[in-house]
């Protein structure tokens, strides 16, 4: 029975001391990486478990790392979330974390569970999701010394957070979308994003206008980028209907939206429009509602962002101080701020 295994029988069969794997669980950064890689595997397969409770105690480390789940919404932007948690959950458990999942409706509500899980489970460390202008559950958490890294970027305070984060640049991901419809002979491209006031849906709006001013296209002025431009709520019905509008009004022959739920309502509306030409249409999270619709998106690389987090939060348990300010010793911003490229896969929409 997996029970009966002792850490004696894993450092047997590993072929290194009890006091390696000791450290391995409780200190993994004193060990060497091969050996560490080697003796999780050996822990893996011979189905040990550590006694929590006992080694919270010795070391005074929960190895657990708190992150909310929020509804999946209409399930499509949803899958974002639940691909960076697999990605997040997978990393952690190869470094020796565990992670612990919670829900709350609001900042204020999350802030009370931050006060709760501290008080049963005694996370090591945060993950915050869903950054937003003025949150303050960083500056929370930042006043109180509690490590943690954002998935998103702090919006109200680039570029000198005083947190690591890490974030996927979606301008730049709307840029290249932009790009190849303008090489594809699109002239007119429509934007489709979401009300003004979002970091996210903001800085993916301004990779589509910058690419069109800066290449001189005809849409270049600055009223016929308005034109060209829909803010709706996330959703495939108001992507349907800002499409519709667009087409009816502006006359775009390519659109590219803030999210994957958006652009398939508008490859919906622009399969049933009269217009001659068809109209070419790019989402963003490549989800695989995009595979099966044949929607061109823009692909986050959630994997190695979630890579990224862990790697931050071991950096900052390991030296809390060298983390907290991009002026610290250690680093200058970019070794605390992971901002990470995406990448276009194109399918038969565009």
């Amino acid at each position: 029975m997996a029970d009966k295994v002792t850490i004696t029988d894993v450092a047997r069969a590993a072929g290194v001391s009890r006091q390696t794997v000791s450290n391995t669980l409780n200190s993994p950064e004193v060990v060497r990486e091969e050996t560490r890689r080697h003796v999780l595997e050996v822990i893996e397969r011979l189905g040990y478990r550590a006694n929590q409770a006992a080694r919270q105690m010795r070391t005074g480390r929960s190895r657990l790392i708190a992150i909310r789940i929020d509804p999946g919404g209409d399930g499509i932007s949803g899958s974002v979330l639940d691909r960076f948690l697999h990605g997040l959950t997978e990393t952690a458990a190869h470094e020796g974390y565990r992670v612990l999942l919670y829900t709350a409706a609001d900042d204020r509500a999350e802030i009370a569970t931050f006060e709760d899980l501290l008080g049963s489970y005694k996370p090591d460390a945060f993950v915050l999701t869903a950054t937003h202008h003025d949150d303050i559950r960083t500056s929370w958490l930042l006043e109180r010394g509690l490590p943690f890294v954002a998935f998103g970027r702090p919006w109200s305070h680039l570029p000198d957070a005083r947190h690591p984060w890490v974030d996927v640049d979606g301008a730049s991901g709307t840029e290249a979308a932009t790009r190849h419809l303008l090489a594809a002979g699109h002239r007119r491209i429509g934007f489709i994003g979401w009300p003004s006031g979002s970091g996210v849906g903001d800085d993916r709006r301004a990779g589509w206008a910058r690419t069109l001013t800066a290449l001189g296209s005809e849409t270049g002025g600055a009223g016929d980028l308005d034109a060209l431009l829909r803010s709706v709520e996330d959703g495939i019905e108001s992507g349907q209907s800002a499409a519709r509008d667009l087409l009816r009004t502006a006359a775009p022959t390519a659109l590219v939206c803030a999210s994957d739920s958006l652009a398939l309502g508008a490859l919906q509306a622009a399969r049933s429009h009269e217009g001659g030409r068809p109209v070419a249409v790019i989402g963003f999270d490549d989800t695989p509602a995009a595979t099966a619709a044949g929607l061109t998106s823009v692909h986050q690389p959630l994997a190695e962002a979630a890579a990224a987090c862990v790697d931050l939060l071991a950096r900052t348990l390991e030296n809390p101080d060298a983390m907290r300010s991009p002026g610290a010793e250690s680093s200058p911003s970019e070794q605390a701020h992971v901002l990470l490229p995406p990448s276009l896969t194109i399918r038969q929409s565009a």
